[in-house]
């Protein structure tokens, strides 16, 4: 059987994200993997993947922070916000300015309301969004408050009647690229999409660590120690503790977490799951199976 761990996979486009689980399963030779969120086709990067028993640690990755590289277009819109959506609106774009471009950015930065994309993976009455759209009925998603801490052009581009910006963004888990691209055409009046995505960050996870589809294997795997540690931050204790945390009994040493949670490293480096304070004791907030602690 594969050890636990944590895989990181630098995802090409053209191909899904459960493509990518499914080649990992028959690489790594088990059926149990999941995800910490995916990526559209067209999008390339980083996927977090938990393997056996580190996918409880997937629960502390799901709703980290995230950075993209994302090409967006202005002068164009569609019907899914990018480049795989049929064309809905072709403005001219070349009057607005780059102070315009500016203003517009800023009013998408920082704590907004965002409606996400029609064509998203998103549940309606029990239903996928991009389910009804393609069904061709109507599809009203509410507005979610995410934050975009940074949203930075890189290389604007004029090419006739089109803009296209080249941009990093740093956001909330949730926060969808495509309707910042939609957004900010719309808040231009010349309509807007996404031609390019990448995700470069995931948390502490870089894409530069990680595995191209055709190289995952087992010793491409993050220990689930490493990765808690990471993920969570680390706290050593005995192996008294660790045998109570293991049986669910709490112990004491509240004072010892700085942070919500922290990843309990027992003396021979295992991972005994994450721990929490109650008062001035901790207690397990998730337990990994001895098997897979290291």
């Amino acid at each position: 059987m594969v050890r636990p761990g944590i895989l990181l996979v630098d995802k090409p486009g053209g191909i899904t994200s459960h493509d990518v689980v499914s080649r990992a399963r028959r690489a790594l030779g088990t059926r149990k993997i999941g995800h910490a969120g995916t990526l559209d086709p067209m999008a390339t990067g980083l996927l977090v993947l938990g393997v056996e028993g580190a996918t409880r640690l997937l629960t502390y990755i799901v709703g980290a922070d995230k950075t993209y590289k994302a090409t967006i277009l202005l002068g164009v819109e569609t019907d899914s916000d990018d480049a795989d959506g049929v064309e809905t609106l072709r403005t001219d774009a070349s009057a607005v300015t780059d102070d315009q471009i500016v203003a517009g950015i800023a009013q998408l930065t920082g704590e907004i309301d965002q409606v996400p994309s029609t064509v998203s993976a998103i549940k309606v009455d029990g239903r996928r969004a991009y389910d009804l759209a393609r069904a061709g009925e109507e599809v009203e998603l509410k507005a979610r408050r995410v934050t975009v801490s940074r949203f930075d052009v890189r290389e604007t581009r004029r090419q006739g009647v089109t803009i296209e910006l080249d941009v990093v963004v740093d956001c909330t888990s949730g926060t969808y690229i495509r309707a910042l691209a939609r957004d900010l055409g719309r808040s231009l009046g010349v309509g807007g999409h996404l031609t390019a995505l990448r995700r470069t960050r995931i948390g502490s996870f870089d894409v530069s660590a990680a595995a191209s589809v055709d190289d995952i294997a087992e010793d491409a795997l993050v220990e689930p120690a490493t990765a808690a540690a990471v993920v969570v931050g680390a706290l050593a204790v005995g192996a008294d503790e660790a045998r109570d945390l293991r049986h669910g009994k709490r112990i004491d040493g509240g004072g010892r977490l700085t942070g919500a949670v922290a990843a309990a490293i027992d003396p021979d480096g295992r991972l005994v799951g994450i721990v929490e304070k109650r008062g001035t004791q901790l207690k397990s907030a998730m337990n990994m199976p001895e098997e897979a602690a290291r």
